[in-house]
C-alpha cells in the first residue's frame, strides 16, 4: 500500500489531513432562521453525500432537548448551495444551475409537503433573485433574461400558484435594482458607455427615469435600499471621496449627507432593521472585520455577541420580531461556528460547527502582512506557514485570488491549510485592483494586467524571500479565474521566477475572453474594456498582456483544470494552450471536468483535481503528498 510521501523537511508536521477532510462537504452550513423564528434551515448532505436543504423546528425552551431534523429537498447530483426563506410562512426558495452553466433557476419548496416547484421554467434562461417582503408575503421578485439573452426585466412571481407576471421593463443596460416599501421597483443601476454607471429614479412607476447621479469609470456607487416612508436613498458611492462611504440621499432636495466612512476602506457591507428599514451597522473590511455601530439599540446586542467566542463575527438572518439572531463566528484555524442569539436576556446557543472534524486538527494560523511595491504602493495579504516548522527557507505557493475585482480575507481558508499541511508557506496578496482598499488602488489595477498588477506578485515573491520565509528555487503560483491567469503570466513573461504552476480556469487569451463572455454581461463591457483594454480597438495590446502569444518562454511545468460548460472563461481558453504547449513540447498537465463550470463544485471533482496538483506540488516543490487513489464519482480526465 502507498504511503505519504515525505521528506526530512517535512518531518517536524503534525499528521497528514486527509484532503477528504478539507476539500469534502461540511456536516452543515449557511443555517438561517425561519422569519417567524419557528424553524432552522441549512444546507447538509444527503446519504449519496449530495448537498440539500434540511429544516429543524426550533422549541421555545431552552436548553433545546430534541430535534427533528430532515430534509425538504432532493437535489439528484450538484448539491445546493444557495437558498432563502420567503415571508409566506410555508416556502424557502433555492437556486441551482445544469452542470456549472450558470443559468440559475429559482425554485420553491414547501416545507410542510416538500413540493417542489420551479418558478422559472424557461429553458436557457439565467434567474437573477432581486427582492421579497414580509409586507407582501406571496410574492418574489426576479430578474429574467428572457426576451433578450443580454439584459434581465423584472418579473413578479406568485408563491402560491407560480404564475410568473411581467413588472418593469430593462431598457437595455441596467444590471441591478432596487425596491421601494410599497414592493415597487423605483431605482435602479445602469451600466453608461463611459464605463461608470448611472443611478436612477421614477417617483411614480408610471414615470420615466430620471438621473440621480452618475459615476463615471473610477467611481463606483450601488443602493442599499428606502428608509420607512420612502423618502430617504441609502446608497454606497466613492464619489467626492477615496472609498465608498454610506450616504443618505434625500429624494426631495438630492441632498446628501454622509453616514459612515473611512478613508482607506470601503463599505464592506450595511446592516437594517428587517422590518422598519433602520440603518444598524457597517461594516469595513481592513486586515479583518471591523463594525461601526449606527443605532445604540444594538450596541449591547453587538458587545454580547463579540464576547461569545473569538473570531470574525457576522449575522446571518434575524426573525421579523427581531428576538433571536443566527450569528456566525469565522476564525483562521477551525470551522465556522453559529449560534443562535436571544436578545432579551444576551444569551447564545451553540447550534453547531460546519465541520466539526476540523476542530482537533493542527491547523495554520493566517498572518495580516503588508509591503511596499516597487512604485511604492503598500499591498496587503496574508501569509500562512506550516505548523511545527520554523518560517525559514520554505517551499512556498504564492495563491492569487480571483476576479480581479475581488479580495483575500482572514479565515479559515481549505487551499492554504492544505498547502501549509503538506509543508508549504502559502502567501495570499491584495494585489492593486482587488476591492474593498478605496478607488485609488482599485483604479492603479486599470489595463495593468500582465503589467503592474503582475509586479505586485513579483515584489510579494521579492519580500518572501528577503524576509527569509521562502526558498527562491522552490515557489509556485496557483490560483483559479483570474488567478489561473496570473498563473499563466508567472510562467510565460517571468519564466525564471516560479518553479512550478496551477492555474484553475485562467483564461490565457484576453480577446477570446472577450470576445466569449456571457451574453448578460453584456452592459459591462464598457467597463472592463476601461480596467482590462477595449477590444475593439486594442487588439494588438490585449495579445500584449495574453500568455497564449508567450508560450515559447515557458521552461516550467504547468497543471491546467477546467470545467467544459464554464460560461465565463469557457473551455477553449484552457485547450489552446495546452495545445499550443504540447505542440512546443512544453511540460502541460490538463484535467477536464465534463460536469463542472467556473470552479470544481462537486466534492468527488475537487477531491480529485487537489490530489492531481498535490502530487504535481509534491513533484516540483518538494512537499508532501498524500496518495490519490480512486476518487468514486469524480468525472476529470487527465491528459
Amino acid at each position: 500500500m502507498q504511503t505519504a510521501i515525505a521528506s526530512p523537511a517535512t518531518a517536524a508536521l503534525p499528521p497528514l489531513i486527509p484532503r477528504d477532510v478539507l476539500f469534502g462537504n461540511p456536516e452543515r452550513t449557511r443555517p438561517q432562521l425561519s422569519p417567524d423564528g419557528q424553524y432552522l434551515a441549512y444546507i447538509a448532505p444527503d446519504d449519496k453525500n449530495i448537498l440539500q436543504v434540511w429544516l429543524r423546528t426550533l422549541l421555545s425552551e431552552e436548553p433545546q432537548t430534541q430535534q427533528d431534523d430532515q430534509k425538504i429537498t432532493n437535489d439528484p447530483k450538484r448539491g445546493i448551495r444557495s437558498y432563502f426563506w420567503t415571508y409566506d410562512g410555508s416556502h424557502l426558495i433555492y437556486i441551482q444551475d445544469a452542470d456549472g452553466d450558470e443559468n440559475f433557476h429559482c425554485y420553491s419548496v414547501n416545507i410542510q409537503t416538500q413540493r417542489v416547484r420551479d418558478l422559472t421554467p424557461f429553458q436557457g434562461v439565467k434567474a437573477q433573485p432581486i427582492e421579497l417582503s414580509p409586507d407582501f408575503p406571496n410574492e418574489f421578485l426576479v430578474g429574467l433574461n428572457l426576451k433578450n439573452p443580454q439584459t434581465f426585466d423584472v418579473h413578479r412571481v406568485d408563491l402560491q400558484t407560480g404564475a410568473v407576471y411581467f413588472d418593469t421593463e430593462n431598457s437595455g443596460n441596467i444590471v441591478s435594482w432596487t425596491i421601494d416599501p410599497l414592493f415597487r421597483v423605483r431605482v435602479a443601476i445602469a451600466a453608461t458607455s463611459d464605463g461608470g454607471s448611472d443611478l436612477l429614479y421614477r417617483p411614480v412607476m408610471e414615470e420615466d427615469w430620471d438621473v440621480l447621479r452618475h459615476w463615471g469609470a473610477e467611481d463606483e456607487g450601488y443602493a442599499v435600499g428606502f428608509s420607512a416612508d420612502g423618502r430617504i436613498l441609502y446608497i454606497v458611492g466613492s464619489h467626492d471621496a477615496n472609498a465608498k462611504r454610506l450616504i443618505a440621499l434625500e429624494l426631495d432636495t438630492r441632498h446628501e449627507k454622509v453616514i459612515a466612512e473611512d478613508e482607506q476602506y470601503d463599505v464592506g457591507g450595511v446592516v437594517t432593521h428587517p422590518t422598519n428599514h433602520t440603518l444598524q451597522a457597517v461594516a469595513f473590511y481592513k486586515d479583518k472585520l471591523e463594525w461601526q455601530i449606527l443605532d445604540p439599540s444594538i450596541a449591547d446586542d453587538f458587545a454580547a455577541i463579540a464576547q461569545v467566542r473569538p473570531g470574525e463575527f457576522s449575522i446571518g438572518s434575524r426573525t421579523l420580531a427581531d428576538d433571536r439572531w443566527l450569528v456566525s463566528y469565522t476564525t483562521d484555524d477551525g470551522p465556522v461556528y453559529y449560534y443562535l442569539y436571544d436578545r432579551a436576556t444576551k444569551t447564545s446557543q451553540l447550534l453547531f460547527s460546519n465541520k466539526p472534524v476540523l476542530e482537533n486538527l493542527p491547523l495554520a494560523a493566517m498572518q495580516p502582512i503588508a509591503y511596499a511595491a516597487r512604485d511604492g504602493l503598500t499591498i496587503h495579504g496574508y501569509l500562512s506557514t506550516p505548523v511545527g516548522m520554523a518560517a525559514q527557507n520554505l517551499p512556498t505557493v504564492l495563491l492569487v485570488h480571483g476576479g480581479p475585482w475581488a479580495r483575500d480575507t482572514w479565515g479559515y481558508d481549505p487551499q492554504a491549510q492544505w498547502l501549509t499541511n503538506r509543508g508549504y508557506a502559502v502567501l495570499q496578496v491584495n494585489f492593486r485592483g482587488s476591492t474593498g482598499f478605496g478607488k485609488a488602488f482599485l483604479n492603479a489595477g486599470n489595463r495593468e494586467w500582465a503589467a503592474k498588477m503582475h509586479d505586485d506578485l513579483l515584489d510579494a515573491v521579492n519580500w518572501l524571500v528577503q524576509e527569509g520565509i521562502s526558498d527562491p528555487a522552490k515557489i509556485a503560483i496557483m490560483g483559479g479565474s483570474y488567478g489561473g491567469y496570473a498563473t499563466l503570466v508567472g510562467l510565460t513573461f517571468t519564466p525564471e521566477v516560479f518553479a512550478a504552476g496551477v492555474d484553475i480556469v485562467g483564461p490565457s487569451n484576453i480577446v477570446t475572453l472577450l470576445q466569449s463572455i456571457p451574453p448578460y454581461w453584456a452592459p459591462l463591457r464598457a467597463q472592463m474594456y476601461n480596467r482590462i483594454g477595449n477590444l475593439e480597438t486594442e487588439e494588438d495590446f490585449l495579445k500584449s498582456r495574453s500568455p497564449l502569444f508567450f508560450i515559447d518562454r515557458i521552461q516550467k511545468p504547468l497543471l491546467i483544470g477546467q470545467g467544459a460548460n464554464d460560461p465565463r472563461v469557457k473551455q477553449p481558453e484552457s485547450d489552446q494552450i495546452v495545445q499550443a504547449m504540447r505542440d512546443a513540447g512544453k511540460p502541460v498537465e490538463y484535467v477536464l471536468y465534463p460536469d463542472e463550470g467556473h470552479g470544481f463544485a462537486r466534492p468527488e471533482n475537487r477531491i480529485q483535481f487537489y490530489g492531481i496538483a498535490e502530487a504535481f506540488l509534491a513533484k516540483y516543490l518538494g512537499g508532501r503528498c498524500e496518495p490519490l487513489g480512486e476518487i468514486a464519482g469524480s468525472t476529470g480526465i487527465l491528459s
